[in-house]
């Protein structure tokens, strides 16, 4: 649908866009789970990730960023790629975001996380995730992180299960899934 658009994206230290080549890749990995698929981008930054579940089939597509200028970024990108109706865009803090879903009984098939590397809160959203039971039983989860020994540490002191890694320079990618 969207393939070829040229995104915007923000050029700020706390915003990191997901590199090409890992993008390739995650999508890739998961490209038979995205049909008609709900899908969480928790901190989204420009929207790359979300629109581009998006613009590769994803029923729905929620993506969630604390900052003003990031929305401003999706927003753009979102009507850039004429995504807009099965786009959902929240300007909250990750934890306000997570409990709204709850409250609506939201279920997702695939969360993406790649929080700022140097906040540390992906665990924390996993375990939110958990807690409030935001994922489908088939559902998967992904951590982009720099500090993959550090968020598997974390991880495994929680019900998770995690069934693949991919490094990609800096970044690695974590897939997991709730365990039964």
């Amino acid at each position: 649908m969207a393939r070829g658009t040229k995104l915007s994206s923000i050029d700020s230290n706390n915003t990191r866009p997901t590199l090409d080549r890992v993008k390739e890749s995650l999508f890739n990995i998961i490209n038979d789970r995205i049909d008609d698929s709900v899908v969480l981008d928790l901190f989204a930054g420009s929207g790359a990730i979300g629109i581009e579940f998006l613009s590769r089939g994803c029923k729905k597509a929620y993506m969630c960023d604390k900052s003003k200028e990031a929305l401003k970024f999706i927003n753009e990108n979102i009507n850039k790629t004429k995504l807009q109706e099965n786009a959902v865009v929240a300007n909250k803090d990750y934890t306000d975001f997570l409990k709204d879903l709850y409250k609506i009984n939201e279920k997702f098939d695939i969360v993406f996380l790649d929080p700022p590397y140097e906040l540390n809160i992906a665990v924390k959203a996993v375990s939110l995730i958990l807690e409030y039971k935001l994922l489908k039983s088939d559902g998967i989860i992904i951590i982009e992180t720099d500090q993959k020994e550090r968020e598997i540490k974390e991880l495994e002191e929680m019900n998770v299960e995690i069934y693949d890694t991919r490094k990609y320079g800096r970044a690695n990618l974590i897939f997991l899934v709730e365990r039964g």
